[in-house]
């Protein structure tokens, strides 16, 4: 078993199959969107001619959705997977959210919680896609003065309430709408099938992946991740690789992998983040240069999938940093040209 070739193909990273960003993010079920302008390219690199246009108008019309979901962070998920996805996941999430609310000792009673959502949604009704400066101005207005950090919980909780989701993709900010205008309702479904569906998706984007690494990624607990790795029943099977466990479905892509790629990795990607151990593409003794103890990710370079180095998307010229394999940024040009041209 090659991992790092078979991951790069059923990420999409090497040779792409998708012509259109909402099926990359339903392929994954979920993918990490921290960084408001690198989850565009998170999302387009894996298509076959990336645009910003084209994910900037899947995520206006609804079928890219952004929400704070697995583990309580920022992901994107699909128009077809958000509601059978929250009620999976919602209630987690909000464990983990209040978790984080007992630790900076703040608390807020239902009282205040129902009648600060009921502001929110009038503010969305009356101006449509709303930035969260809007939700606070219209609070102030209405001589209600609430710390930044305090708001960002009540819109989680919205979030994970299905109230509001994701509005109008902007350059900078991020922005809200009301879910059940934007998300078209979907059958519901039982536990077991929920469990099921997104174990499949999980490691059909992932694999190969072992069970720690769906738990983390999935933010449940592992007897929820056992029991829909065990639902895929003959789809899923095991191979071991140095002395680990990995699952692979049955319709794994394992070829079709150029030597000599590199590849522009923007930070939070599900390269690097979709897993609890990530030593199979970037040694152990360089991890400090990918992501913190703190979960703060960095922009990486690939070549022929392991970590060597960082890039700085943000900046008007190449700029990347070499830790491994004594490349040089010149050899970066070609797809930084790709990215350059994304951008347009």
């Amino acid at each position: 078993m090659n991992p790092i070739n078979i991951r790069l193909l059923n990420q999409h990273l090497a040779a792409p199959q998708f012509s259109r960003p909402e099926e990359v993010v339903a392929h994954f079920g979920a993918m990490q969107a921290q960084e408001y302008r690198m989850m565009r390219w998170a999302v387009e690199m894996r298509t076959k001619n990336p645009k910003e246009k084209t994910f900037k108008k899947a995520f206006d019309e609804g079928r890219i959705i952004r929400l704070h979901l697995l583990r309580g962070t920022w992901q994107l998920v699909s128009a077809e997977d958000y509601w059978w996805m929250l009620d999976l996941c919602g209630a987690k999430a909000l464990t983990v959210i209040k978790g984080w609310m007992s630790s900076n000792k703040i608390a807020i009673p239902d009282e205040e919680l129902f009648r600060i959502r009921e502001i929110l949604v009038e503010t969305v009704e009356a101006k449509g896609s709303v930035t969260k400066e809007d939700f606070n101005q219209e609070l102030v207005e209405r001589g209600i003065i609430m710390d930044d950090h305090r708001l960002s919980y009540h819109i989680r909780f919205a979030e994970l309430s299905g109230t509001l989701c994701s509005g109008d993709l902007l350059p900078l900010k991020g922005t809200y709408a009301l879910a059940e205008k934007k998300i078209k309702k979907t059958d519901k479904k039982d536990r077991d099938e929920a469990l099921m569906l997104l174990a499949q998706k999980y490691f059909q984007s992932h694999q190969p992946a072992t069970l720690e690494d769906f738990v983390w990624w999935s933010g449940l607990g592992i007897n929820d991740c056992r029991r829909g790795i065990e639902l895929l029943y003959d789809k899923i099977y095991v191979e071991k690789f140095k002395g680990r466990e990995f699952y692979l479905l049955d319709n794994c892509r394992t070829r079709g992998v150029r030597k000599g790629e590199f590849l522009l990795i923007p930070p939070y990607d599900e390269y690097l983040i979709g897993y609890k151990s990530r030593d199979v593409v970037l040694s152990p003794e360089f991890s400090h240069r990918a992501h913190n103890n703190s979960g703060i990710f960095q922009p990486v370079v690939a070549y022929d999938g392991r970590i060597c180095g960082n890039w700085s998307p943000t900046k008007a010229s190449l700029q990347a940093e070499f830790f491994v394999g004594g490349f040089t940024t010149e050899e970066l040009t070609k797809d930084w040209l790709s990215y350059q041209k994304y951008k347009l």
